[in-house]
């Protein structure tokens, strides 16, 4: 595939959402409800004093944490609702790693961090938008192979019939510039 000029592997970063939607911790929970509604976001990153990436709220920390113990939203802070730590990839990963770590940890976000910042997330939900992506691809290999395949078979299987060269039957006929040559008439070709 490389000599098509596609890349063999899709990485975290051809697929991640950026920039990344970020709270403070100290943030009140309907507030961040508010924000994630606004921008139809499954979750929102949470920063500590500095500024770094702490956690992260999921539409299920909030279903669980908050609206299943009848906590009042505007009485609560992000940091009592995150979930912690945030678990963070490197944007070169490749999606299949990425989802690897993700079924492993039973989570479907992943950070994503260069250089000690945060530059995007990945979810599950984003690897699956480029899968068929990723089929078409394979597919698309798979037949050009196929078809290389198909051509090195052909050339190398000797066929049956009469030679177009001396009219004689033989059951080693090899086509060369689009004409069906028996062994001898080959033989002398080479001697010319």
């Amino acid at each position: 595939m490389a000599e098509l000029g596609i890349r063999p592997r899709m990485l975290v970063k051809d697929a991640m959402t950026s920039p990344v939607l970020t709270v403070d911790e100290n943030t009140t929970v309907d507030k961040v409800a508010q924000l994630m509604d606004k921008h139809g976001f499954g979750c929102i990153i949470v920063t500590g004093k500095d500024g770094k990436a702490i956690g992260v709220i999921t539409e299920k920390d909030m279903v669980s944490r908050v609206l299943a113990k009848n906590v009042l939203p505007s009485k609560l802070k992000a940091k009592k609702v995150m979930s912690t730590p945030l678990i963070t990839v490197n944007p070169d990963l490749t999606l299949s790693e990425a989802a690897r770590t993700m079924s492993r940890l039973n989570i479907r976000r992943l950070g994503v961090m260069y250089k000690g910042n945060l530059v995007g997330i990945i979810s599950s939900r984003d690897i699956l938008n480029v899968t068929p992506e990723l089929i078409e691809t394979i597919q698309e290999k798979a037949r050009l192979e196929n078809a290389k395949a198909t051509e090195e078979e052909a050339e190398a299987t000797p066929l049956a019939g009469y030679c177009d060269r001396c009219g004689a039957w033989s059951d080693t006929l090899k086509e060369i510039e689009g004409q069906f040559i028996c062994e001898d008439c080959r033989a002398e070709i080479k001697g010319e």
